[in-house]
């Protein structure tokens, strides 16, 4: 078997996103299942048994973080301490820019299911897929959102074949990478609100990125509430 060609399966799952599909797409974090129009939401979200009041994540890039989010300087420095000098994936939480385009791209329902108070959750850095998918969304102009690839409360997904077959029947492709890189975990990203930098959900890295915050910044976040304990 040869090396997965990322950007040609990246092109391949945009294309059905691009076209109003759903997709499975392989994060460092777990199995994602991203929509790429609001009926593929709504689909995704029933299926996933989800509750009302949860919203969708959007797949990004730091680069459209820049240019979506409303960052001051010290808040802009806690992400790019995060994910850039340190490589750790991060579920940002921020107030955004409610009339960039690809926000304009939504319709109201769209919207309505993925923002809050005009913010914006945002999954960052979680691997080679994700970079290449994130470009081809903000080339393209065409925002992708979604949540883990499975039932809700089913815990996150490291493998395809453990994926719930009730969500990959809702899925229009799949992108099948085999044992995601931080399995040892058993959770998705950490998700940071960074208006008053408090943590919606412990997640994989928790211990590496609450170290950095307190090494670098002096930001002092809850002790993890389950240790890692190796195999």
């Amino acid at each position: 078997m040869s090396a997965p060609d990322i950007a040609a399966d990246a092109a391949r799952a945009f294309s059905v996103l691009r076209s109003g599909g759903s997709a499975i797409l392989p994060m460092d974090v777990g199995y994602s299942i991203i929509g790429g129009s609001t009926g593929a939401l709504i689909r995704i979200f029933d299926t996933k048994g989800r509750a009302p009041e949860k919203l969708n994540a959007m797949i990004g890039d730091n680069i459209l973080s820049e240019e979506l989010h409303h960052l001051d300087a010290a808040q802009r420095a806690v992400v790019d301490a995060l994910t850039r000098d340190r490589g750790l994936p991060l579920g940002i939480i921020a107030q955004a820019d409610m009339d960039h385009p690809l926000i304009r791209a939504l319709d109201d329902e769209g919207r309505r299911r993925s923002t809050r108070d005009g913010t914006i959750c945002m999954l960052l850095n979680a691997g080679a897929f994700h970079a290449a998918i994130s470009r081809l969304s903000h080339e393209a102009c065409h925002p992708l959102f979604g949540s883990s690839a499975n039932r809700t409360l089913q815990g996150t997904k490291f493998r395809v074949e453990d994926i719930e077959p009730e969500i990959r029947a809702v899925a229009d492709v799949e992108i099948d990478y085999g044992l995601r890189k931080y399995h040892l975990y058993g959770k998705s990203s950490t998700l940071l609100d960074l208006r008053d930098m408090s943590v919606v959900r412990e997640g994989s890295c928790y211990e590496l990125i609450r170290d950095a915050l307190d090494r670098d910044f002096g930001i002092a976040i809850p002790e993890p509430r389950q240790a890692l304990v190796a195999a």
